[in-house]
């Protein structure tokens, strides 16, 4: 179910890359007419502030990093111009296989979604989305993933495959970083001993998913703490998550 060295080379330069909604409010307040970042600014910002962005900002970035190393690949979305859209990126192998990219929710690997090929399974794996067990389940234009958890706790994600045309995706993503929500969110894969969990800090409280269950963190009281504990999580700047997280704390978009 794990794709070949050519997608995994590209994919592994995205392993260290949180996925935040900080960005966004920082990045709204810059009165630029375009709220969307081209590629070239999100590398100019990761290079001043070690910043990313969200699932728009990866996917955009990911998919240049394809291009560049010669895999063919597109976007997919759902709730595509809601407030509530999501995207992540296909990838093909040499045989046409398509393997599925999220970076948005953080996932550890990209994962086979074609069970025409002899390399799929449908059994519950581990080492592709942090704290869970995952199944895949494809149908004719979609894939659902379903999320085993610790306790028998189960979710689901259905993810649309057909590919959306570029202009499609950049208007989505235009509208998506216009629409700023009052909760912030931050989300990264933290390398433990025996896993890779999935640290989150939303809505000024952070906690820890494994494999044995949530581990929450002691509550903070002011920015400069909060940005002290994500910046030892992500490595973002530390000037610009207290600035952003005043935007959040004080409402000021």
């Amino acid at each position: 179910m794990i794709p070949p060295n050519e997608i995994m080379t590209t994919w592994k330069k995205f392993n260290h890359f949180p996925m935040d909604t900080l960005t966004k409010a920082w990045f709204f307040q810059k009165g630029t007419e375009k709220k969307q970042r081209d590629v070239s600014l999100i590398k100019e910002h990761y290079q001043q502030y070690r910043i990313t962005g969200n699932c728009f900002d990866l996917a955009i970035w990911l998919l240049d990093e394809f291009k560049k190393d010669g895999i063919t690949a597109f976007p997919i979305g759902h709730h595509i111009g809601t407030d509530h859209a999501h995207v992540a990126v296909i990838a093909l192998d040499e045989h046409g296989h398509r393997y599925l990219c999220d970076l948005g929710d953080q996932w550890i690997n990209p994962i086979l979604i074609d069970e025409d090929s002899n390399q799929f399974t449908n059994e519950k794996m581990a080492g592709y989305f942090p704290g869970a067990l995952i199944q895949v389940k494809p149908e004719r234009h979609s894939v659902t993933i379903h999320y085993h958890r610790p306790n028998n706790k189960t979710s689901s994600q259905n993810y649309l495959l057909d590919r959306m045309e570029i202009n499609e995706f950049f208007q989505a993503a235009e509208h998506c970083q216009q629409v700023i929500r009052p909760k912030p969110l931050v989300e990264c894969r933290l390398p433990l001993e025996s896993e890779i969990a999935h640290w989150e800090f939303y809505d000024w409280d952070s906690f820890l998913s494994t494999t044995t269950g949530l581990i929450h963190e002691p509550k903070l009281d002011c920015i400069e703490d909060w940005a002290t504990r994500i910046n030892k999580k992500t490595g973002y700047d530390l000037a610009f998550l207290q600035d952003a997280l005043s935007l959040y704390k004080f409402h000021q978009f």
